[in-house]
C-alpha cells in the first residue's frame, strides 16, 4: 500500500542518519539531541548531514515522518481485509490506539519532551496530521457520504485531532484502557460522525 504522508525521500546516507537520529531522540530526548553527535553516530561528516538536512528541525521532522508511516502500515495490515468502512475504521482506531501505548520514541518523547513534541504534531506544515488525514480517506473509499456540510477530509481531520488529544491527554471521562473499551469509543463516538451508525 502507497501510504500519503510525505515527506523528504532519503538514501542509504539518510537512512542511517534517520536511524541515528531516532537513537538520540530514544536516549536523550528532543532539546538534548545534538546534531553533531547524530552525524558521528551515522558514521557520516557534519556537513553531509546538512546537505540532506537542512537542521534539527528537519531532521526531527524526518524522523516522525519516517516512524508515523510505519505507524500507518501496521494499521492498513491490520484492517487489510476487513470489509466495510465502518468496521476499518473501528479496527483501526482499536490497532492504532495500542500501537500508540506501546510506541518507544512516542512515549519516550510524551514523557521526557511533551511542549518541543506538540509542534511537530500540529504544526511544522502539519505533516503529521495531513498525512493522518489523507491515510484515513484512502482507507475507506466506500464510506457513506458525510452529512450535508462535512466532507471525508474534514471528518478524517476531526478523527486525527481526537486521536493527538488523546495521546497526549489519555486520563479523562472517557475510558480507553483496553481493546474493548477503544472499540466501545469508536463505535460510539466516531462511526456516528463519519455516519456509519447501525
Amino acid at each position: 500500500m502507497d501510504l500519503v504522508l510525505n515527506g523528504p525521500e532519503t538514501d542509504t546516507v539518510g537512512e542511517s542518519i534517520i536511524d541515528a537520529a531516532l537513537e538520540e531522540f530514544l536516549t536523550y530526548g528532543l532539546r538534548r539531541t545534538n546534531v553533531d553527535v547524530v552525524a558521528r553516530r551515522a558514521g557520516v561528516s557534519r556537513a553531509t548531514l546538512y546537505r540532506r538536512f537542512v537542521g534539527k528541525d528537519a531532521l526531527v521532522q524526518a524522523v516522525l515522518v519516517r516512524e508515523s508511516r510505519r505507524f500507518f502500515a501496521a494499521i492498513a495490515d491490520a484492517v487489510e481485509g476487513v470489509e466495510g468502512a465502518r468496521e476499518r475504521l473501528v479496527e483501526g482506531f482499536v490497532v492504532g490506539v495500542r500501537h500508540a501505548r506501546a510506541d518507544r520514541l512516542l512515549n519516550r518523547l510524551l514523557a521526557s519532551d511533551p511542549e518541543a513534541l506538540l509542534p511537530y504534531l500540529t504544526t511544522n506544515g502539519h505533516l503529521v496530521v495531513a498525512g493522518a488525514r489523507d491515510f484515513l480517506v484512502q482507507q475507506a473509499p466506500d464510506a457513506p457520504r458525510p452529512a450535508a456540510g462535512r466532507t471525508p477530509e474534514g471528518v478524517a481531520e476531526v478523527f486525527v485531532r481526537l486521536a493527538i488529544s488523546f495521546t497526549l491527554m489519555p486520563e479523562g471521562a472517557i475510558p480507553l484502557d483496553s481493546d474493548a473499551a477503544v472499540r466501545a469509543f469508536a463505535l460510539g463516538y466516531l462511526a456516528p460522525l463519519m455516519g456509519a451508525e447501525d
